[in-house]
Order: structure tokens, then sequence, then C-alpha cells
């Protein structure tokens, strides 16, 4: 399947989803799950090249999921949104995913998500150097991993899952001797059927090897599992570079360590992945620099290293200032349904013992009652109109406010579709240069005919978004031509393109014109207006 049929495959099935029956889906049961899969798939492979789309066909796919009641997988993918929100370094974002998800599993008697939930929050206190409270969530993994082994629920090798974040927690404090113990029952209970887990434990491996000054080793080990990572893994390769850096200046190999490390950078970049690491990457960079005496670059890098720690975890972040807070909803929880059961306790005592004072006040609680229920009719008449105009306004204000996210959303599925047809008229653009200039065996009548296909497709595409524009935003086009009646149609098309947003490269490709043209039709476009200087253009269309 081409790219753009899988495209426009993937298209239909998200669109198919949005109009299912929320009742009533046993029919399409299967259709329905593979649909959910698709999306969570396509969403997955966006996770470093555009991790915001990824985020909102994953917000799409959890929607679903608990509308039809299946909580089991829609745990999993608020799990996959807290790795999408982990590689950008946006803990909090991921640690409020991984509580909700906490929360659906204790409702839903979830224990086997449970088990995989407290690792990741474990990770997640670990990162910020809170052992402690890592290794509590850690214990609780692991307890209620061994207690569904026992009961039969798992196998025995789903212990790797739990015994694996030990690993890398003692790896990170620099414990190697404990991290050894874990990594050897990793491989007591590792089979055949785990090969993608076996590179994390060889990379491991490798690690230790490093710690026992075995470097040629473990450099070995690093370079047979960097095209495996490469293909599945690409993110984690920034761990892989900077642990062959390490590995490489144990070996006084500066210009290898420091190629190794600035790959590690490179690939941080490119894949979106592991930001808050490149901090650490810095700091090695600068001691490298350091020893060598070039003393200005170490300063760059450790300019660089502060700021990135900073961001990523300095308590005064604004993105991590919440999660240092422990805003740990799910704990608060557990600890406010305590806290009422030692209150009803308490109550229960307290209620016996002040029996005998309840029956001398039943006379007084009695007419009490009654001037209560007098005071309370009287406002109560008074007031159910007073609420029943408010219900109306309610109302009201939620059919405007469903109306709009209904336009929001279908305005996004229209932006989406165009962008889609922008990619393949630049496709078909290029396709159209070249058989220009072609100059084998075919005729010049044949490629003229290509030719003239190619730009009635560009014309149809163009049709095809201004009528889906309009019968989505018929309202936005009538107000634009009453207050303006003198707007051609292209600047109508303009004021389209701007309202969803489109950068000036897209208004471009979608138009057919160079992007100065572009910025000389806002221009114009202004004047027909009547803007002032200091007037946003696209604020202005977004307010019509």
């Amino acid at each position: 399947m081409d790219f753009i049929t899988r495209q426009w495959w993937i298209f239909g099935l998200t669109a198919l989803m949005a109009f299912l029956p929320k009742q009533g889906l046993s029919a399409v049961d299967s259709m329905t799950v593979m649909m959910n899969e698709v999306l969570r798939e396509k969403a997955w492979n966006l996770r470093f090249q555009n991790p915001d789309s990824a985020l909102y066909l994953l917000q799409i796919c959890r929607h679903r999921l608990l509308e039809q009641g299946d909580t089991s997988r829609a745990i999993k993918v608020l799990m996959d949104e807290a790795t999408v929100s982990g590689n950008q370094a946006s803990y909090k974002d991921s640690y409020d995913k991984l509580w909700t998800g906490l929360l659906l599993a204790d409702k839903t008697q979830d224990e086997k998500n449970k088990v995989l939930l407290y690792v990741r929050l474990g990770r997640y206190y670990s990162f910020y150097k809170r052992k402690d409270e890592a290794l509590r969530y850690f214990d609780l993994s692991l307890e209620l991993n061994k207690r569904l082994v026992k009961d039969g629920i798992v196998e025995k090798t789903n212990l790797i899952k739990s015994y694996y974040p030990y690993l890398a927690t003692y790896r990170e404090f620099a414990e190697p001797e404990l991290a050894t113990v874990y990594l050897d029952s990793c491989f007591q209970l590792h089979t055949q059927e785990h090969k993608p887990l076996l590179r994390f434990l060889q990379f491991e491996k490798a690690f230790q090897f490093k710690a026992e000054r075995k470097y040629e080793a473990a450099l070995g080990i690093y370079e047979d599992l960097l095209p495996w990572f490469a293909e599945f893994q690409p993110g984690y390769r920034v761990l892989l570079k900077t642990y062959m850096g390490d590995t490489y200046l144990a070996l006084n190999n500066m210009d290898q360590a420091e190629q190794s490390y600035r790959e590690a950078l490179q690939i941080s970049t490119d894949f979106n992945s592991h930001k808050d690491f490149s901090p650490l990457i810095h700091q090695r960079l600068a001691n490298l620099y350091l020893e060598r005496g070039d003393y200005l670059e170490a300063y760059n890098q450790l300019k660089a290293e502060k700021m990135l720690d900073a961001a990523y975890f300095d308590s005064r972040s604004a993105n991590n200032r919440p999660l240092l807070e422990i805003q740990d909803a799910y704990r608060a929880e557990q600890e406010r349904i305590t806290e009422l059961l030692q209150e009803k306790r308490l109550t229960e005592l307290e209620h016996q013992s002040s029996l005998w004072l309840l029956q001398r006040i039943i006379l007084l609680v009695s007419i009490l009652f009654v001037i209560l229920i007098s005071i309370l009719y009287f406002n109560y008449v008074r007031s159910k109109h007073r609420s029943e105009k408010q219900m109306i306004k309610r109302e009201r204000e939620l059919e405007i406010q469903k109306v709009n996210e209904l336009i929001e959303m279908k305005n996004k599925e229209l932006a989406a579709s165009t962008l889609k047809l922008i990619e393949k008229d630049e496709f078909l653009s290029n396709l159209k240069d070249k058989l220009a200039q072609q100059n084998g065996d075919m005729s010049a009548r044949n490629v003229k005919q290509i030719v003239r296909s190619i730009n009635s497709s560009n014309s149809q595409n163009w049709e095809e978004f201004e009528t889906r524009f309009i019968a989505v935003n018929q309202d936005f086009y009538q107000r634009l031509e009453v207050k303006f009646p003198k707007l051609t149609q292209g600047d109508k098309r303009l004021c389209a393109l701007i309202k969803l947003d489109f950068s000036s490269k897209d208004m471009a490709k979608l138009m057919g014109i160079s992007v100065e043209s572009v910025h000389t039709n806002r221009y114009r476009l202004r004047k027909k207006l009547h803007l002032e200087r200091d007037t946003n253009l696209t604020e202005f269309i977004a307010t019509l």
C-alpha cells in the first residue's frame, strides 16, 4: 500500500469511528477494535516527528475506548500518552496521565495494568532523585505481580516487568552491585518469547561490563545493539551513545567519546526523545573539554547544561513545579477513604455514648424541623422560577458550546485533510516538472495531457476544500459577505485558509502561488478589510 493510499485509509477509518453508534456495538466489535488499534499505531509512529499530533490521536482513541467500555485498552493508551509526554520531558503531563490510569485501574480492578502503572510512577520519582518514593512504587508493583503469578493469572516471566525498573534505577543512582542482582534475576526469568526485552538486558549488561572495567566487551555489546535500536527504538540510542562515550572516555579515547556524545545530542534532537538526558550529556562534554584545556567550550557546555537542567528539573520550572509538589490525587483519594472509615467508626462510638442526650432533644429538633420546613418551602417557591431561568440559560450555553466544539473539530479534520492534499499536490507538481522536462521517448503531446490532468486535479482539490469549508463555516462566509461585499473569490479563499491557521508556506502550496505572493495577497486583504497596522489579521478573521 503506497503512502498516499495508506494515509487516506487511516483517515477514512478515523472518520468512520466518529460516526459509529455508541450502543449496539456487538455486531461490529472486531471492526471497532481494529480501527482503534490502527489509530493507536498511527499515533505511536508519529511520537517522534510530531508528538502533538500523536497525543491528539491518542486522546481520540482513548475517548472512543472509554465510550465503548474498553477500560483496559484505554489505560494502555493513557500509558502511551505518558510516554510521548515523557519523551518531551513534560513530566507533569505524564504524571497526570498515569494517575488517571491508576484511578481507572482501581475502579475496574485491573491489576495487570496496575503493575505497569506503579512501575511508571516510580520511574518518574527516580528522575527527580526521589529514591525512596521510587522504590515504594516498585515494591507495590512487585508485590502485586507476585500475587498475580501465585494465582496463575500471569506467567512467572512477567516478574521481569517489576524487576527491570529496580535495575535501571540502581544504575542511575550509581549502585552497580544492586543493579547486578536484579539483572541476574531478569536473565534467569528471560525466555525466547521476550526477544525485544533481551536487547535492553544486553544494554544493561554492557553497562555492568563498563563498571567492571571490561571496556572492550562493553563497546562490543553497544555496537551489536545499535542496528536493532536504530530500527525499533531509535530514540533509545541517546542512552547507548552516551554510555559508549563514557566507555571511550574510560579508555582515554577523547575523540571517540566526544563524537559519541555529539551523536547522542543529535539523536535526541532528531527524534524529540530523552530531552531530560541532554543536561547530563552537556555535563560530560564540559568535563571532557575541561580535561583538554578548552575552557571556552567547557564553559559553553556547562551553560547549556545549567539552562536545560533548570528547565526540566528545577523546582522553579513551570512545567515541573506541580509535580514536585506531589499532586498525587491517587494517594490523596486512598487517604481520604481511610479517613472516612476512621471518622465513621468514631461517629458510631460517639453515637452510642450520646444516645441518652439525643432522646432529650428530640422535641426541640421536631419544633425546629417544622420551622425549617416552612422556611425552606418559602425559599423553594421563591427560587424555583429563578432556577428554571438559570437552567434554560445553561442549556442554551451548552448548546452553543457543543456547536462551537463541533465546528472546531470539523475544521481540524478539514485542515488535516487539506494538508494531505498539499502533500499530494506537491508530489504531483514535482512529477509535472519532471514530465515537462522529459526528453525521452514520450511524446510532447502525452506530456502535455498529463500536465493538464494534474492541473485539473489541483483545481478539483481546491474546489473540494472550499465546498467542505463552506459546509462547516457557512455563517463565517455569510458574515464576510455582509461586512465586506467587495471581496473577490480569491480574497475569500485566503480568509478561509487564515481562519484554519495555515502557514504561508502551506497557503502557497494549496493556492499554487509563491510564498511572496501569499504575503502580497495578505497585505492587499488588510487594505480591503480597512485594518490598522497594529491589528492582527489572523485574530481579526478568527473573530468573524
